[in-house]
């Protein structure tokens, strides 16, 4: 869908700039790159700020799409009567074929009973006796000549009787199929109708549920704390606390988590990089819910409810890296949004981060020993709604320090590129999130 792909493009953006940056950083140990924010997109590319339709946009298609759609319902239903109308009998083609039948089946008897008479006077003419007179041998012979003439002439009127009433079926069938092809063109207009209809409403639902009015609210904070290492096939336990800063009571407050494994040294990656595959399975459990809960498409926050003033809301995770998982690093993030019920509603500003070491699965061989532990940092997210244009490509507000070395970048923007690809792979949530940045931005 329109909007969906709209935002995909631009968390894609976010990754592949920090990208081309670790992959070309030799070459630019000299020079300065331009700003990603002057560049225009290539041909056949969508430009998110220029495409991004607006909820009038939206609603006028809706509108559009079902006025179509009536007018196929309409269409169909009128195609469809058509083709019903050919098999009632009172219908022009259907008395044409009857009438036509009848005089068929009249020429047929008729030509049958000149066959007959043919036959007998025949037959009559063959068994004169020797001693018949020549007055009864011509009026016989007349007789048979009387009766191949009447017998010709049935013949000659069946024909044109049987070939009238081929020619009425062959209307009435052509008409038929005529009628039976603008039903299925009717029924094809009808569908594809409907498939936009829905399209339409399916994507004026997504954009009122994501919003378009939720501006960042620093007040409600989030703090993810946990180990530094995580062993591949095993559980590890996070924390998360929700808090409000503000000073008044945050209605309807949800929190979105999710973890991610980074790219291993050395490996490519660009816009068509499935970071699905790296997702770190996260479960929570909080004081309300004393489950574990994994999160899922239909339920990918966590439902923290009312948090008064200076109030706070802690929930364990459980993280969980896949046994197959290589030795690497990785990164857990966490956002807070509120959604009061007079209408007002903030999100978060910043995304809580928290990075880990990731050691392969236990063997019998020795391990390697792990790189030094990061630190935990707390770092505007790279996916959707960021103002910045830094020169570093717009996709952290987050400095970037030291220049790039003839050995490649700085760990810095290594870093950078790391977490740009880490939050492509955020869920359902960070787009949602996302949107109404770049919407609340826009107001």
């Amino acid at each position: 869908m329109k909007i969906r792909r709209i935002l995909a493009t631009a968390v894609a953006a976010a990754v592949t700039t920090p990208v081309v940056f670790l992959s070309a950083a030799p070459a630019f140990a000299d020079t300065k790159p331009a700003p990603s924010s002057t560049q225009k997109p290539a041909a056949g590319d969508e430009d998110p700020d220029e495409d991004m339709p607006s909820l009038d946009e939206l609603r006028a298609a809706v509108a559009l799409a079902q006025k179509e759609y009536d007018e196929a319902v309409v269409g169909l239903d009128t195609a469809v009567k058509a083709l019903k109308a050919y098999d009632k009998p009172d219908h022009p083609l259907q008395v044409a074929v009857t009438d036509a039948k009848t005089a068929a089946d009249a020429a047929a008897t008729a030509k049958t009973a000149a066959d007959e008479e043919l036959t007998k006077a025949q037959k009559a003419l063959a068994e004169l006796p020797a001693d018949a007179t020549e007055e009864q041998k011509t009026a016989a012979a007349d007789a048979v000549t009387a009766a191949q003439t009447a017998a010709t002439t049935a013949a000659t009127a069946k024909t044109a009787a049987d070939e009238k009433l081929a020619k009425a079926s062959k209307d009435l069938t052509e008409a038929r199929d005529a009628a039976s092809t603008v039903v299925d063109l009717a029924q094809k207009v009808k569908k594809s109708a409907d498939e936009k209809l829905a399209e339409a409403k399916d994507e004026l639902e997504f954009f009122e549920e994501i919003g378009g009015e939720c501006e960042e609210d620093d007040s409600i904070k989030v703090a993810l704390s946990g180990p530094k290492t995580l062993t591949a096939g095993q559980s590890a336990s996070f924390s998360l606390r929700v808090s409000n800063t503000s000073d008044r009571t945050l209605e309807n407050v949800e929190a979105y988590v999710d973890a991610v494994r980074f790219p291993e040294p050395g490996e490519l990656i660009d816009d068509e990089t499935d970071f699905s595959k790296r997702i770190i399975p996260v479960e929570w459990s909080s004081a309300d819910n004393l489950e574990w809960t994994s999160f899922t498409e239909e339920f990918d926050s966590i439902e923290v409810g009312k948090l008064v003033k200076g109030g706070h809301y802690d929930v364990k995770l459980r993280l969980t890296v896949p046994a197959d998982a290589a030795a690497g690093k990785g990164v857990a993030f966490g956002v807070a949004e509120y959604d009061n019920n007079d209408g007002d509603c903030g999100i978060g500003e910043q995304f809580a981060q928290t990075e880990f070491d990731i050691l392969a699965a236990k063997t019998d061989k020795p391990k390697p020993t792990p790189e030094p532990t990061p630190s935990e940092t707390t770092a505007t997210p790279t996916s959707g709604g960021n103002s910045n244009t830094s020169q570093q490509g717009g996709s952290s507000t987050t400095a970037v320090k030291g220049t790039l070395a003839a050995t490649g970048a700085n760990e810095n923007l290594t870093q950078l590129g790391l977490a740009a690809a880490a939050t492509v792979a955020l869920g359902a949530g960070a787009l949602v999130i996302g949107r109404r940045r770049k919407a609340g931005a826009d107001a």
